[in-house]
C-alpha cells in the first residue's frame, strides 16, 4: 500500500515526489521544524549550513548583514542588534526556533546577538508573511534556527578553535551518535572577546565592549515504531554584554542573559496521514546593571509552556488537508525599576492549510487562522500561494496573506506609558516570485507590497515620559533579487556564486518619508572556489542612503559604504583544516546605527577537526 500510494504520488509531480518523501523518510533525518519543507514548496528561502554561518563566526549579526537580505541593526560589533525586513522593525520579524516562536514577550522581539550562532545544522531566511504557520511577528519574515537527527550514521564529531582580534576566542565541539532505532547528537560553543576595537577616523574607542556567551545545544530522537518517533531539542545559553561608555571615568555597565529552550516531539508518519504533537518550555531571564559590579538595576524573567499539535492528511494523492491547534501560556515578572510587574497571558490559535497540486507543474496552498489572545481583539488571518512552472527555465510564484503582532508585555504594562487599550498591528502583503534558469545560472526576481496598520509606537508625552500608542499606517513595497550559479569542473574545481540586490521604499503615510534605518539599497554577493584542498571565500555588502531621522535629515543620515571579506582554508589528511580570515579588507569606515561605528580590518586564524 505504500510503495503504491508512492508511485501515485510520482506521477502527479517531482515537487510533490520531494515533498512526499521528505514528509515519510523518517530512516535517514528527523527535522524538528516539519512544516519548512512545505513551506519551500510556494515560497522562496535563503538557507544557511554550518560552514556558511562559519564565515561570520563572530555573531548572528555579521551572518545575516552578508547573506541575506536582511538590514541589521547594531549598537557596535556585539552590542545590542535587531532585524529589518522588506521595510519593516524588529517587532515585525518572527525568530523561529525548531518551528517554535521565540520572540520575547517583554520586547516582542529577538535580540540577535543574544540568540546562539552555532550548534544548528540549517538557518533559513524567510522574507514576507507567514502568520499562518509560524504566529505573531511575522509580518516583514521570518528567521528560522532549525535542528536535525540522522539515523543510521554511526558515531561523528567536530572540534574548531578560532583566535580573532580584540582578543576574540571562539571555540565550538559537537559530538553525535546514531543507529537505526536512536540518534543522539550534543555540541556547545563558548566565545569570548574584549572587543577593544577603535575607528579614529570616528574618534569611537570601543571602551568596556566586552561581550562572552556560551551555548550547549543536546538532541535526542528514538524510534519506538516503524512509524512512531519520540524526539528532544534542548537549549541552555548564556551572555553577558558589557554596553560601551564615552570615558574611562564613567561607571561600566553590563547585560546578563540567561536562555533555556526544550522541546518534546512525538511524531506519527504513515502513508495517508502523519502528525506531530509538541510540547515545549522556554525561559528567558535578564538583568541589566547599571554599574558592572553592583546588584542589577532592573530585568525580567519570562517563561512559555507551548502545546502545538500539527495534523497533516492526504485526502486524495493530489489534495492534502493541514490542521494546526496552538495554546501558549506566558509569564512575565519585572525585576528592579523595569516598569513591569507580574504579568501573565494565555494565547490560543487554530489553522487550517489545504494544498492542491493541480498538475505536474501547478500548485496551490490556502491558508486560515484565528487567534484567540487573552484581553486583545485578533483578527482573522489568511493565507494564499502558488506556483507554476511555465517551462523549463522559468516558475512563477504569487503569494497573497494577511499578518499580525499582538502587544508585547512592555508595549501593555510599562509603568509609566503602557497601553492595555492597544490593538494588534495588522497587514496584508503581496509578492511575486518570478524565476528563470539558464546555463547553470538561476536568477529570481520579487516585487512585494506590504501595508501595516495599526503600528505601534513609543512616542513622546507632554507629561515627560513616553507612551506606546497605535499610531501611523506604513505602505512598504520594493524589489528583491538573487542571482546564484554553482558547478563543478574536472572534479577538482568548485565554484559557487551568489549576489542579492534588495531596494526598499517603506513610507509613514501620514508624512511622507522614509522610515528610519530602512536603508533604500543593499547590494551583497558571496565566491566560493575549491581547488582539491583549498578553499578561498569572499564577501562584499554595498549599503545605500539611510536615514537615521523621521524627517529625512541627509545631515544625520548613514552615508553609501561598501565592505569586503575573505578566508582561506587548507583541508590536509580530510580531517584537519587550517583557516585565515579578513574581516573588512577594504578598512571602510561604516556603521549601521548612528555613532556607533562597527570595526575597521581585522583578522581572524582557525582550525577544525572531524572525526
Amino acid at each position: 500500500m505504500i510503495l503504491k500510494r508512492a508511485l501515485t504520488l510520482l506521477s502527479v509531480s517531482s515537487c510533490l515526489t520531494i515533498y512526499y518523501g521528505q514528509e515519510k523518510n523518517i530512516d535517514t533525518v528527523f527535522v524538528f521544524d516539519n512544516q519548512m519543507k512545505k513551506v519551500k514548496l510556494f515560497h522562496s528561502l535563503t538557507t544557511l549550513s554550518p560552514a556558511d554561518i562559519q564565515k561570520n563566526s563572530s555573531n548572528l549579526s555579521e551572518v545575516l548583514r552578508f547573506q541575506s537580505p536582511v538590514y541589521i541593526k547594531e549598537n557596535g560589533r556585539g552590542a545590542v542588534s535587531s532585524p529589518s525586513f522588506r521595510g519593516t522593525t524588529a517587532q515585525h520579524t518572527a525568530f523561529v526556533w525548531n518551528g517554535i516562536n521565540i520572540n520575547s514577550p517583554f520586547l516582542g522581539q529577538g535580540d540577535i546577538n543574544n540568540i546562539a550562532i552555532f550548534g544548528y545544522d540549517q538557518i533559513e531566511i524567510k522574507p514576507g508573511g507567514g502568520s499562518v504557520i509560524y504566529g505573531s511577528s511575522a509580518i516583514g519574515g521570518s528567521i528560522h534556527l532549525n535542528n536535525e537527527l540522522s539515523f543510521n550514521k554511526g558515531f561523528g564529531g567536530l572540534f574548531n578553535s578560532e583566535i580573532a582580534s580584540f582578543g576574540t576566542y571562539n571555540n565550538f565541539a559537537k559530538g553525535a551518535f546514531s543507529n537505526d532505532k536512536f540518534s543522539f547528537k550534543i555540541s556547545g560553543n563558548y566565545l569570548i572577546s574584549e572587543n577593544d576595537y577603535e575607528v579614529p577616523e570616528k574618534k569611537y574607542i570601543n571602551r568596556n565592549g566586552k561581550f562572552y556567551n556560551s551555548t550547549l545545544n543536546i538532541g535526542a530522537s528514538y524510534k519506538m515504531a516503524n512509524h512512531q518517533t519520540i524526539s528532544w531539542q534542548s537549549q541552555f545559553y548564556d551572555a553577558t554584554q558589557n554596553y560601551r561608555i564615552l570615558e574611562e571615568s564613567l561607571d561600566r555597565t553590563k547585560y546578563e542573559a540567561q536562555t533555556l529552550r526544550s522541546l518534546l516531539s512525538w511524531d506519527i508518519d504513515k502513508s495517508k496521514f502523519s502528525n506531530s504533537l509538541k510540547a515545549a518550555y522556554t525561559e528567558d531571564n535578564f538583568q541589566y546593571f547599571g554599574i558592572e559590579n553592583a546588584p542589577y538595576t532592573s530585568g525580567g524573567i519570562n517563561k512559555n509552556y507551548i502545546f502545538k499539535n500539527d495534523f497533516n492528511y492526504f485526502i486524495l494523492p493530489k489534495l492534502n488537508v493541514n490542521i494546526i491547534g496552538e495554546f501558549q501560556q506566558n509569564q512575565g515578572e519585572g525585576l528592579g525599576d523595569s516598569g513591569v510587574g507580574k504579568v501573565s497571558r494565555n494565547v490560543g490559535s487554530v489553522a487550517g492549510l489545504l494544498r492542491y497540486f493541480a498538475a505536474s507543474d501547478l500548485r496551490f496552498e490556502a491558508g486560515i487562522k484565528q487567534n484567540f489572545v487573552e484581553d486583545i481583539s485578533s483578527p482573522l488571518l489568511y493565507s494564499f500561494s502558488g506556483k507554476w512552472k511555465a517551462n523549463n527555465w522559468y516558475s512563477l510564484g504569487l503569494n497573497f496573506s494577511k499578518n499580525f503582532r499582538f502587544p508585547s508585555f512592555n508595549d501593555l504594562y510599562w509603568n509609566p506609558g503602557g497601553n492595555i487599550n492597544l490593538k494588534s498591528e495588522t497587514s496584508v502583503q503581496a509578492d511575486m516570485n518570478n524565476e528563470f534558469s539558464v546555463a547553470g545560472f538561476t536568477l529570481r526576481l520579487t516585487p512585494y507590497y506590504m501595508k501595516i496598520d495599526n503600528m505601534i509606537r513609543w512616542l513622546p508625552t507632554p507629561l515627560g515620559y513616553w507612551a506606546t500608542f497605535n499610531t501611523n499606517k506604513v505602505e512598504s513595497y520594493g524589489l528583491e533579487s538573487q542571482l546564484s550559479y554553482q558547478k563543478s569542473f574536472n572534479k577538482n574545481h568548485y565554484l559557487k556564486l551568489s549576489a542579492g540586490y534588495v531596494y526598499t521604499k517603506s513610507v509613514d503615510l501620514a508624512t511622507q518619508n522614509q522610515l528610519m534605518y530602512v536603508p533604500l539599497h543593499k547590494f551583497s554577493s558571496n565566491v566560493d572556489y575549491q581547488y582539491k584542498f583549498l578553499r578561498f571565500y569572499a564577501q562584499g555588502m554595498f549599503n545605500g542612503l539611510t536615514f537615521t531621522t523621521s524627517d529625512e535629515s541627509r545631515k544625520y543620515a548613514i552615508y553609501p559604504y561598501f565592505v569586503m571579506n575573505a578566508g582561506l582554508l587548507a583541508t590536509l589528511m580530510k580531517n584537519y583544516t587550517l583557516g585565515f580570515k579578513v574581516n573588512n579588507i577594504t578598512d571602510t569606515v561604516y556603521e549601521t546605527v548612528e555613532y556607533y561605528p562597527l570595526p575597521k580590518r581585522n583578522y581572524s586564524i582557525n582550525a577544525t577537526i572531524n572525526f
